[in-house]
């Protein structure tokens, strides 16, 4: 079907703008025309699910393919994976500094989007009802109106990598004259004014669930549009899009502005009441969080967070926006340990992380670190940084029975676990695999010191002495390809009660609902609320000090999850300031107990211009119009 296609691509690739005469020149003899396309079912369905094709997928397409999640400090791969592939060579050099513009990103976000841009309006343009082949007018609307929304989701994709773009809003013809096709980057403001009116129009046509919601699943719905534009606006109010005098100098050449320049405090205002609307909406029976709930009724915080990333979308109420089909065989194998079952033991996680999970009293460990990288911890937490326990530890109102040999409910810590990872909060246990940790289809712990069955010196191995375990399915066998299904998450709705939380402290400070939507998330993980009554930590209610608990809540709610940690610290401006520290682990060249010590792992590279990606070279060169990203 795609190399019947070739002429219909090539007008596609002119988008792009690079030069497409290499491809005119070369037309196949046996390529079909648009016309045998739309008049034919199969290949109308198909063109459609082309578009799709490129939407990402959590599992694979955040980790390796785009990096986003190993661009954060959460994760961390072995340097010496770049040799293996372009993707992880992408990701390398990333953390090491050594990106350019002249280095096309092994997926091109930039090229592809306008690929399937130019696709989806020619769908939306030619696609028609063949009714004596089953394609009625309602579904052919349908289809249209799918392709009309990918077309706004690749735009925001776009928005939230590159900041600004040439935003393209009608089917542009193959001949056009490259030098008519050849356009500016359209502002900031503009793309967000346009995606929301697009946003607004889908909301209001498509309905709120399909009948046939099994057979949907990963469509979009009007939940998962009103998501995105919640999202649009949190993001449009956050200091990389709003204000940010860093790029004051990006203009286009006809002397416009790209970014803002004049903080609107407003736009929090915007985003604030566009996620309430959402809310309102999400609550009417649409969506909860997914729980669990142990016996006697009360929440099970280590079950209702384990299932939240294995449960399918018919079953769990907080998926907004997920997809089917994934890569879970590969996903499962790189967060399951290397001498386990098929796994390759290599989607490590950082010491940093480990850093950032509440104690089990919900406190933090750890509020900061010494000049020479010592953490500095926190007397109320209860926290300890030396020696191993001498019992079993064990957490009530649950039927977690992952965290021994016994296999006993509620145990988590067997008797000799380092004193770290003890009473920790139930998150911790779900989203991260530490050394001496049990694995149940295993029958053993895990052993990631030098020479351990799952440890160094092998590149498959934890490089910072953790492995990633949310989202890995503690019933996968990838060796013998059986990994039960799971879903891919792009958006489910605990990020929308931060999100509200976030915007609601920045336009709202003290509104009574910001420490609510924080305490649901609280609540389900299975730590005290926030606030000054009862058992609550006691939180002082200015502006700042609010917006640190929103901040750290995130961090550990989303932790290895998609691209939300990743976004938080370009939105936030705060990347410069992350990785002044460095990238530590434990020490994974130890065979011994040496190994529970702290030790730099890799310094990250991050400077103003890691904010927003490099436009690659070859487009600017072919645009005269198009002008680079700042301090690339």
């Amino acid at each position: 079907m795609m190399k019947k296609l070739f002429n219909i691509i090539c007008a596609v690739t002119c988008l792009t703008l690079v030069s497409c005469d290499k491809f005119l020149d070369k037309m196949p003899d046996d390529a079909i025309t648009m016309e045998m396309v739309f008049n034919d079912r199969v290949r109308t369905q198909e063109w459609l699910a082309g578009i799709y094709n490129k939407v990402p997928d959590p599992l694979m397409d955040y980790t390796r393919q785009w990096g986003l999640t190993f661009f954060t400090d959460d994760a961390q791969i072995a340097i010496a994976m770049g040799q293996f592939n372009e993707y992880w060579r992408w990701v390398v050099a990333n953390n090491q500094g050594g990106v350019n513009p002249t280095m096309l990103p092994p997926i091109d976000i930039w090229g592809n989007a306008y690929k399937d841009v130019r696709s989806a309006y020619l769908f939306m343009e030619h696609a028609k009802p063949l009714e004596n082949q089953g394609l009625t007018p309602a579904m052919v609307r349908q289809m249209k109106l799918e392709a009309r929304f990918l077309v706004a989701f690749y735009y925001h994709k776009m928005f939230e990598i590159y900041g600004a773009f040439p935003l393209v809003t009608k089917l542009v013809d193959a001949d056009t004259p490259l030098e008519e096709v050849a356009i500016a980057r359209t502002p900031v403001d503009e793309i967000v004014a346009w995606l929301d009116r697009e946003y607004q129009e889908l909301a209001a046509l498509f309905p709120a669930a399909y009948a046939n919601a099994d057979e949907m699943f990963g469509r979009p719905n009007k939940g998962i549009v009103m998501a995105l534009r919640a999202r649009l606006w949190l993001y449009a109010a956050s200091p990389l899009y709003n204000g940010n005098t860093d790029f004051a100098g990006l203009i286009n050449p006809d002397g416009r502005a790209i970014f803002p320049q004049t903080y609107e405090e407003g736009k929090w205002q915007k985003a604030a009441e566009v996620t309430r609307e959402f809310l309102d909406f999400a609550e009417s029976g649409r969506y909860s969080l997914y729980i669990e709930r142990h016996p006697n009724g009360n929440i099970d915080p280590f079950l209702s967070f384990q299932n939240l990333f294995l449960q399918t979308g018919n079953i769990n109420p907080e998926i907004i926006f997920g997809r089917a089909t994934n890569a879970r065989s590969w996903f499962n194998s790189i967060g399951n340990p290397r001498g386990f079952a098929g796994g390759s033991g290599y989607y490590g996680s950082t010491q940093n992380l480990v850093d950032a999970f509440f104690m089990r009293n919900g406190v933090s460990p750890i509020t900061g670190y010494t000049a020479n990288g010592a953490p500095i911890i926190n007397s109320a937490s209860g926290y300890l940084e030396s020696g191993f326990s001498n019992a079993a530890v064990n957490y009530p109102n649950t039927r977690y029975n992952l965290g021994g040999s016994a296999g006993t409910e509620g145990l988590v810590s067997e008797a000799g676990t380092y004193n770290m990872y003890i009473n920790r909060e139930p998150r911790f246990y779900i989203t991260v695999w530490h050394d001496n940790q049990w694995i149940p289809r295993a029958a053993r712990n895990t052993e990631f010191k030098s020479g351990g069955l799952d440890g160094g010196p092998t590149h498959d191995s934890p490089q910072s002495g953790y492995l990633n375990r949310k989202g890995v399915n503690p019933a996968a066998d990838p060796r013998n390809n059986n990994v039960p299904y799971q879903p891919a998450i792009l958006l489910r709705l605990g990020e929308f009660y931060l999100n509200y939380a976030e915007a609601l402290n920045e336009s709202s400070p003290g509104h009574q609902d910001i420490l609510k939507y924080v305490n649901l998330i609280r609540e389900r993980a299975g730590i005290p609320a926030y606030g000054n009554g009862g058992d609550q930590i006691a939180v002082a209610m200015d502006k700042e000090s609010v917006r640190e608990i929103i901040r750290k809540e995130r961090r550990v709610e989303f932790a290895l999850e998609g691209d939300v940690r990743y976004n938080d610290i370009r939105r936030w401006k705060i990347g410069e300031e992350i990785f002044r520290t460095p990238i530590y682990g434990m020490n994974r060249s130890a065979q011994d107990n040496a190994f529970y010590t702290r030790t730099v792992y890799m310094r990250r590279a991050f400077t103003k211009r890691n904010y927003l990606w490099p436009i690659y070279q070859h487009y600017i060169d072919n645009n005269s119009n198009l002008v680079q990203n700042k301090y690339w």
